[in-house]
């Protein structure tokens, strides 16, 4: 049986701004141990007076970065940690960590694909792993990504997505712009909806595997078409944030 998880002092090696209200924080770990892409560490910040905030991140590195993860971590109003992390930490800093946790919402070379990734605005981080792993480890497997974003600006990974649909052409990278979209742009203009899945869908191929993350209700509708366009059930995994429909 694996050793239980424990609660270990992560040290920030790296700070990287992805959107003005997002940012990715490397941490070294003193007991890493391999993950799967799609799981999660929660952290843990204890004030002096023993108060405690805790929350949970999605890793966004893959497994092939030993000794280390990457937590993107979107700055939510009035949110303990996130604030936290975006204004107080900086490189150097000591945090502290448990995990990988999740067995459900992952993705592994050996389940093969095709991946059909879909997502809303900070939901795009756990398939970025997924992604990211697939591209070091398993680049033959198609995949196709679907992410839905308010404005250019709010796309977590813009540049790194573009260069890696750019040079490999069994990624396909479809996006949605909801609220603004900038001069020339290509993509969609509107939510995710049936014709963006089905257009999805079939540049996946038949019967992908199919993640999708974002908010409750858009996971919701994505999963249910999803299955309405002839994906079985079983294939379609989903993890969500924010209340409930």
């Amino acid at each position: 049986m694996p050793e239980p998880l424990v609660w270990q002092i992560a040290t920030v090696t790296a700070i990287r701004a992805e959107t003005l209200e997002v940012s990715s924080f490397t941490l070294a770990l003193p007991a890493w141990r391999a993950h799967r892409a799609g799981q999660h560490y929660d952290v843990r910040l204890t004030a002096p007076d023993g108060y405690q905030a805790q929350r949970s991140y999605s890793i966004a590195s893959p497994p092939s970065r030993p000794g280390e993860v990457e937590l993107t971590i979107e700055r939510i109003p009035d949110g303990e940690v996130s604030t936290y992390f975006h204004d107080v930490v900086e490189v150097g800093d000591r945090v502290e960590v448990r995990g990988p946790i999740g067995g459900y919402f992952v993705w592994e070379p050996a389940l093969g694909g095709p991946l059909l990734l879909i997502a809303g605005g900070s939901g795009v981080v756990p398939l970025m792993a997924m992604l990211r792993e697939r591209a070091a480890s398993a680049p033959s497997v198609p995949a196709v990504l679907l992410a839905s974003d308010r404005t250019v600006d709010d796309v977590i990974y813009d540049d790194e997505l573009m260069t890696l649909a750019a040079g490999d052409p069994g990624l396909r990278l479809i996006q949605t712009l909801t609220r603004e979209q900038p001069p020339g742009w290509s993509g969609y203009s509107r939510r995710i909806d049936r014709e963006m899945l089905a257009e999805a869908l079939a540049a996946a191929g038949s019967q992908p595997l199919a993640y999708v993350c974002g908010p409750t209700l858009l996971v919701e509708a994505a999963a249910t078409a999803l299955v309405d366009l002839g994906v079985p059930p079983a294939r379609v995994r989903t993890e969500r944030f924010g209340p409930t429909s």
